[in-house]
């Protein structure tokens, strides 16, 4: 007989009990607690709290099941326990304690989190960016800027753009397009989405980043008008699909990203109107 055989799907078990099973049931265990809590379980909520004050008690496994829950159950009083398992590198699950404490908006964890964006595991970078933008942290708005620029790899770079978006200051807003103007990577879909949420404020620069001497820059430019959903910026883009046939580094056509750019135009209009979506490019 498993080692969770004996408990009910609906029964409560504290979380000395919970220690003592084996992985399985310890995860069955977690997922019928965070359901309860869902629905208003205070016992189940606290069960659950416990577990994030003592999570040295439990595998990181378990811990990392219960944060992704976090929102069923969250406290002011999970604040000083987030804090002690971002600074515990022994453990190692800074990459979720950082995005619950994004999630539930723990703004003193931001002197730990601004560290971590040089963490070796890219994982715990991400998380880190996510939970800055979570916090609207702008005091992070220059290492984000510096991530944006010469991480790596493309999901953390994509990340540190979200988080200065969200982030949404003047400061976070021109690192976005140094990156924008950097070209120090061929492909900046990121950039897309992230200088588009920044609004009216941008729009103008874009504009004139369609008339720039890099065919990159007025291939992105177009495709960022686009993505803004304002229709003011069809006629250019119909212009730009007749007229510049230039190539990218990668190989595309501006005419191209002007033609993707109208498509996403029209799909958040039409997604706006409640209307069947245009399909989204790749």
């Amino acid at each position: 007989m498993p080692a969770h055989a004996a408990y009910a799907p609906r029964m409560l078990i504290s979380r000395q009990q919970l220690i003592h099973l084996d992985q399985d049931a310890q995860d069955d265990v977690v997922h019928t607690l965070a359901q309860r809590a869902e629905e208003g379980d205070a016992a189940a909520q606290q069960v659950l709290r416990d577990i994030v004050i003592h999570y040295g008690d439990v595998s990181q496994a378990t811990y990392v099941r219960t944060l992704n829950r976090a929102y069923a159950f969250k406290e002011e009083t999970l604040t000083e326990p987030l804090l002690a398992a971002l600074s515990d590198t022994d453990y190692g699950c800074q990459a979720w304690s950082a995005m619950a404490c994004g999630q539930l908006g723990v703004h003193a964890a931001t002197p730990l989190l601004v560290p971590l964006l040089g963490d070796a595991d890219h994982h715990v970078r991400e998380s880190v960016c996510t939970a800055l933008g979570e916090l609207r942290a702008r005091e992070a708005t220059g290492a984000l800027a510096a991530l944006l620029l010469d991480d790596p790899l493309e999901h953390v770079r994509a990340a540190a753009a979200r988080a200065l978006s969200a982030i949404g200051t003047d400061d976070a807003v021109e690192a976005l397009f140094a990156a924008f103007h950097a070209r120090r990577y061929p492909v900046v879909g990121y950039l897309v989405g992230a200088l588009a949420r920044c609004g009216p404020r941008t729009h103008h620069r874009l504009v004139e980043a369609t008339a720039h001497d890099d065919a990159g820059i007025r291939y992105w430019a177009a495709r960022t008008l686009g993505a803004t959903g304002d229709d003011q910026f069809e006629p250019l883009l119909s212009r730009v699909v007749a007229d510049d046939h230039a190539t990218t580094p990668t190989g595309a056509r501006v005419s191209t990203g002007a033609k993707k750019g109208l498509r996403t135009m029209h799909r958040i209009q039409a997604q706006a109107l409640d209307q069947v979506p245009v399909p989204e490019d790749d």
